[in-house]
């Protein structure tokens, strides 16, 4: 069943429209004072139309545009909610929505998950197109710029 454009959202469902986990969106809520859900008893939260889009236009800041939290506030409170909610993704016409390209892992959940089998977490990576040796080297710099660091606060 799909909700007319104008209905409010659950968390449940904005999180799967945003492909982000929901404490991401609760900590965002904490992040930016714009962020305002209407919150009934228990504590629900439903999200109407326009925090939908202004969540969409900080999700698409922060995981596509590569702005830091610290930069979509600084954004928010220059430019306003407005300017946010206009930066959104591709919009894909045959469907109602935006085309949302890749899911963000919930890796606070996959780390959580990691601790309580007593192991680090695995790094996923495809053998494909891997470059080896461009991770080499930059390792290889981020240790010089380490031993630079350590010998500047000596």
């Amino acid at each position: 069943m799909d909700k007319a454009p104008e209905a409010f959202r659950t968390i449940s469902e904005v999180a799967d429209e945003l492909k982000v986990p929901k404490h991401v969106l609760r900590f965002w809520e904490a992040k930016f004072a714009q962020l305002k859900p209407m919150k009934r008893g228990g504590g629900r939260r439903y999200y109407r139309p326009e925090d939908v889009a202004l969540l969409r236009g900080i999700r698409f800041l922060l995981y596509d545009d590569g702005y830091t939290i610290r930069g979509v506030q600084k954004i928010l409170k220059e430019q306003g909610p407005r300017f946010v909610m206009e930066q959104r993704p591709h919009v894909d016409t045959d469907k109602k929505g935006p085309k949302i390209e890749r899911e963000i892992p919930d890796v606070a959940a996959e780390a959580a998950q990691s601790r309580s089998l007593g192991r680090p977490p695995e790094l996923k990576v495809s053998g494909a197109g891997m470059d080896v040796d461009g991770l080499g080297a930059v390792l290889k710099e981020i240790e010089d710029c380490y031993r630079l660091l350590r010998a500047a606060k000596s």
